[in-house]
């Protein structure tokens, strides 16, 4: 693996809907890598976030999951298998893959796979994330495609979900892969 890989962006996509000096700016939280420059076996981490009890409620009352193991407290305390309320596991998906998502303006989400919820999570536990490249392949004329594995820990380091995220990524050179494509 190459320390030198451009990973971070670098540049700007300089939009014509404001003014050129604005959009001359490197995009904060941007990446613009290539699927040539996407390191197989580069790993990062993420900061941690608190799973707070608001966070909670608002994304159950979004996505309308009322079940009682996130939602009714006094169920959770008293019939539940936990003693507590949990937080929904799409939830700690969301969170824990936001943690370390790119707004790589080259990438394009394919699909995931291998997703398991490992341990529960609780109102107040702290997770974090670490993704890993783990391989690509060319696929397409001008995208191939790459597949990174995220893995979310909560406390000191207990795996509580596991998933592997595929992504189609242009090529910064297409000519390149000619013959080495899908038909």
């Amino acid at each position: 693996m190459s320390a030198s890989v451009p990973t971070v962006g670098v540049s700007s996509t300089h939009p014509k809907n404001m003014p050129a000096e604005h959009a001359a700016l490197p995009v904060w939280n941007a990446e613009n890598w290539f699927y040539e420059d996407w390191p197989v076996g580069q790993k990062i981490r993420s900061l941690r976030r608190t799973m707070a009890e608001g966070d909670s409620h608002l994304f159950n009352t979004l996505v309308t999951d009322i079940h009682p193991y996130v939602q009714d407290q006094m169920f959770a305390e008293s019939e539940g298998i936990f003693g507590r309320r949990l937080i929904a596991g799409a939830f700690v998906f969301s969170a824990g893959l936001g943690l370390v998502a790119t707004n790589c303006i080259n990438a394009f989400s394919y699909g995931y796979d291998r997703l398991r919820f490992i341990k529960p999570v609780f109102i107040g536990d702290t997770i974090y994330a670490i993704r890993t490249n783990l391989d690509k392949q060319p696929k397409y004329k001008e995208m191939g495609l790459i597949r990174a594995s995220y893995e979310v820990f909560k406390g000191e380091g207990e795996l509580v979900l596991y998933c592997e995220h595929l992504q189609t990524v242009k090529y910064k050179n297409p000519a390149d892969f000619i013959g080495k494509t899908e038909k």
